[in-house]
């Protein structure tokens, strides 16, 4: 069973890489090229399928900001990675008080960003009962 990752990011070139460093994986990913998409996934998604979100900050429409705050507000069992070009001591903290898993600033190594999944990935399964195997 493949498990699917929500990647949310303005940029194509962000999410083809994502999708071919998690290629070969259990992961299949979902792509959104902006919060507001993001969000219009996972309603339209069986959201118990869905085991993390991966999301940009800074982006049109919807920003990053808002779209983890409505992840963590209407869908917080699903685990949140932070990837974003501009990093922001400040925002991370703030990011990672509010219950995001990770923060990671790109462009992120292949390793760092499967592991980074994979731990997200096992906090969600927590609750589920079911334990991905890698």
């Amino acid at each position: 069973m493949k498990h699917k990752i929500l990647v949310v990011d303005d940029e194509a070139e962000i999410r083809k890489t994502i999708r071919l460093q998690l290629e070969g994986t259990i992961y299949e990913v979902l792509e959104a090229e902006d919060g507001e998409k993001g969000i219009k996934v996972l309603s339209n998604e069986n959201i118990l399928e869905v085991d993390v979100i991966i999301c940009d900050v800074r982006m049109p429409k919807v920003n990053g900001i808002e779209a983890v705050a409505y992840f963590r507000e209407n869908y917080a069992s699903i685990p949140i990675i932070v990837l974003t070009g501009y990093p922001d001591v400040q925002l991370a903290v703030d990011f990672m008080k509010g219950g995001v898993i990770e923060y990671l600033v790109k462009p992120v190594e292949k390793e760092k960003l499967v592991e980074a999944v994979i731990k997200a990935a096992r906090q969600r399964t927590i609750f589920s009962g079911s334990q991905p195997k890698t």
